[in-house]
């Protein structure tokens, strides 16, 4: 799972990145603001990257991915780049839980069947 969701994570740090380079282009915001809420947000996407498997780190990930959408208020296209990351977050978490029960049950078996052989001598 970590391997997925670090994946999509450090792809939604560039994507914020570039989120506050199109957001600079609003004179209604300050550079400062911009930089302060998209810093905090890729800051945060590093850091989860690190914290994935750990308790808390899932639903921090899906707090991100609803201020990811939210960002669409600012910058439109967000709404649509939000959702796509949204969806590969769930993926990213969903299939990277089966992979980790598929090859805890592998680690099992083998285990189970090096400790079942007896001896070759």
């Amino acid at each position: 799972m970590r391997t997925l969701c670090a994946s999509t994570l450090i792809g939604e740090f560039f994507v914020i990145g570039f989120a506050g380079l199109v957001a600079m282009k609003d004179p209604d915001l300050s550079a400062a603001t911009v930089w302060t809420v998209s810093g905090v947000a890729m800051l945060l996407s590093l850091v989860l990257c690190g914290m994935v498997t750990r308790p808390g780190g899932v639903p921090l990930g899906w707090a991100l991915q609803i201020g990811l959408i939210a960002s669409g208020f600012v910058v439109p296209t967000m709404f649509a780049l939000g959702a796509v990351f949204a969806g590969l977050w769930w993926a990213s978490v969903h299939y990277g839980r089966k992979v980790d029960e598929a090859k805890a049950r592998w680690a099992e078996q083998q285990s189970a069947a090096g400790t079942a052989e007896p001896d070759a001598a």
